[in-house]
This record gives C-alpha cells, sequence and structure tokens, in this order.
C-alpha cells in the first residue's frame, strides 16, 4: 500500500461536504474509506437525495476511484445509498416509517437477549459495562452525535456479546447502523435528545443488575423509538 493511500481517509471529504469527525479505523484504504464514509452518514454530512461521484470523493481522499466505488457499492448493498449510472451514488431518503419498522425489528430480536441476560449473567458482571455507558454520556454531553452513535452501537455490541452469539452481534449492529442513517426531512438532533438516550443506558445497566425483567424489557422497548 502507498504510504499516500494509507493516509488518505483523514483527509476531508469534497468541497460542501464536511470531514468525517473521526479517524477511520480499517487497515485496508477500502475500508478507511467505509468507515470515513459511514460517519459521514451518520452524521448528516451526505446528504439524502444529493448525488456523488466517486472520482470527486477519490480525489479529495488521495486514492484511485476504485477503493470509494467499492465502499459505496457496500453502503449500496446496505440500503444507504442508491446507484446512478454514468453519475455516482445518491443518499437514499428515508422516512419514518422506515425507521419505526427498524424499531420493531429491533426490538423483536434484542427484547428476548436482554431478558435472557438479566437471568443469566451475575449482577456484578453488569458494573465492567458502566464504563461503555459513561462514553455515551459524554458524547452526548457533548453534542457529539457522530461520537455518540459509534459509543452508542459499541455500547449495545458489548452487552449483546455478553450472549455468545456472534452473528447475533453482526446482525444486531447493522440493523443498528441502519437506524442511525439521517432522514430526508433532514431533523436536527438535540443535545437533550442525546442526553435522554444515554441516560437510558445506565437506567438500562441498573434494571440488569436488579434482575428487573419488567424495566428491562420496557427500557429496551423504549430505547429503540427513533429519537436520534
Amino acid at each position: 500500500m502507498e504510504q499516500s493511500e494509507a493516509r488518505a481517509a483523514v483527509r476531508p471529504l469534497p468541497s460542501g461536504v464536511p470531514a468525517a469527525r473521526r479517524s477511520p479505523r480499517r487497515h485496508s484504504v477500502r475500508g478507511q474509506i467505509l468507515d470515513a464514509l459511514r460517519d459521514a452518514l451518520a452524521g448528516g454530512e451526505l446528504i439524502p437525495g444529493e448525488v456523488y461521484s466517486a472520482p470527486v470523493l477519490a480525489e479529495r481522499f488521495g486514492v484511485s476511484p476504485t477503493p470509494v466505488r467499492e465502499a459505496m457499492q457496500q453502503l449500496a448493498g446496505e440500503g444507504a445509498v442508491e446507484v446512478v449510472p454514468n453519475r455516482g451514488f445518491r443518499v437514499s431518503r428515508r422516512s419514518e416509517r422506515e425507521l419505526a419498522e427498524l424499531a420493531e425489528v429491533r426490538a423483536l430480536l434484542e427484547v428476548p437477549v436482554m431478558l435472557s441476560l438479566a437471568e443469566a449473567i451475575a449482577p456484578e458482571r453488569w458494573a465492567g459495562l458502566r464504563p461503555f455507558a459513561e462514553a455515551t454520556a459524554v458524547a452526548a454531553a457533548k453534542g457529539d452525535r457522530a461520537a455518540y452513535l459509534e459509543s452508542d452501537r459499541t455500547f449495545h455490541q458489548t452487552v449483546l456479546g455478553l450472549a455468545g452469539n456472534q452473528q447475533l452481534v453482526i446482525v444486531a449492529d447493522d440493523l443498528h447502523r441502519r437506524a442511525q442513517w439521517p432522514l430526508a426531512c433532514g431533523r436536527v438532533t438535540r443535545t437533550a435528545d442525546l442526553v435522554a438516550d444515554a441516560e437510558e443506558h445506565m437506567a438500562l445497566l441498573d434494571a440488569l443488575t436488579a434482575r428487573d425483567l419488567d424495566t428491562v424489557e420496557s427500557l429496551t422497548r423504549a430505547h429503540f423509538a427513533p429519537t436520534v
């Protein structure tokens, strides 16, 4: 890998598209760009309905168009963007109904798992997850949506990981990521919404520790409501 390409994903997006707020984590150029584009998408920096050219993005990333196209093709497979022949990729427009459907599917998947974990995991083990919940609170207090969305997903991945089913974690994370994409209406997330969402993480850990199944279920269902 050329040195210029190894540094590519920390360069800014093209004019009119702010840079992602955090550095990508993957080692491959394609993986780095995929992370950067996902950050920009989740942060609302890639605008629903707008078309973005792979060669233009590639020029500003300092790489060839190939890894950008590959990353965009993966996002197209996830439903985040649509292929526009001879032009590039259009950021998908999403509706409130789509978010409601995602919330329903996530609840069907995760609520039974949370209830099972509440009964199976020793109460003292939940204390080890508090730093993950606290990370979401810190990001929320700063109003940093991109950092919050990343820490939110990390928290849920860590909790679900206790079930010992890696496929569950992968599927749940894909649904979670889709739920974080911006709406077509361009609704702005308030810091207060992020703070309230982060507080639910701590409340959920308290309920899991207490093995309060009713509260675990109600908090988990409410947490999936499309508020961010």
